[in-house]
């Protein structure tokens, strides 16, 4: 190997050592979802959104560890506690997703339902003012959860959500995360509450 051919694998080397230090850096926390940004105030007085749900005692362990703002108020979260103490139906939307807003208001509906179990929404890959906006015009009042607007989050890589949106799961009462591939979209109550009991 000539001098040459060395010094040029030698900057080759340096400069992907540099460029991974570049990515890992911009990546931040694997662990904690980006914060919903700007002023939400009047956003969230006007979407009314239900209080995310206190912290469990019992945590989910895929979950365990990431953090995400409640969409609500704006409070910071341990998505695994929050979603602990099961069963709760966890539903991944974003505010661009058409069969999300057919499928939100059919989970308004089925959280009001006597016996339901917690419904629990997760916004992803769209701005929380986005969010807050499709709530309101739907009239759907949901605790949410916070992902970020990227095409990733951390909580989309612990649930390994599918690019095709929205997505549900079931975490159980021993802390067991389900995904419901049958159906993919709610279109009626009915629908959620055998899912609910299938995936139990």
């Amino acid at each position: 190997m000539t001098a040459v051919t060395k010094w040029a694998l030698g900057v080759a080397v340096l400069a992907v050592a540099a460029l991974v230090a570049v990515l890992t850096l911009r990546g931040g926390d694997a662990t904690s979802a980006p914060p919903a940004s700007g002023d939400l105030t009047a956003a969230r007085a006007a979407a009314k959104l239900q209080a995310c749900p206190p912290a469990a005692a019992k945590e989910i362990g895929q979950l365990s560890g990431i953090e995400a703002d409640c969409l609500g108020d704006g409070s910071r979260v341990d998505v695994g506690k929050v979603l602990g103490g099961g069963p709760v139906l966890v539903n991944v939307w974003a505010s661009w997703c058409q069969p999300c807003r057919t499928e939100l208001p059919v989970l308004q509906r089925y959280a009001a339902e006597p016996g339901a179990v917690r419904v629990v929404g997760v916004q992803v890959a769209s701005p929380a003012s986005d969010g807050l906006g499709l709530f309101e015009r739907l009239g759907v009042h949901l605790p949410s959860l916070y992902d970020g607007d990227g095409q990733t989050g951390p909580v989309r890589t612990a649930l390994k959500v599918p690019s095709s949106l929205p997505a549900s799961y079931l975490v159980t009462a021993d802390g067991r995360v389900r995904f419901i591939a049958n159906p993919r979209l709610f279109d009626n109550t009915d629908q959620v509450r055998a899912a609910v009991k299938d995936y139990s």
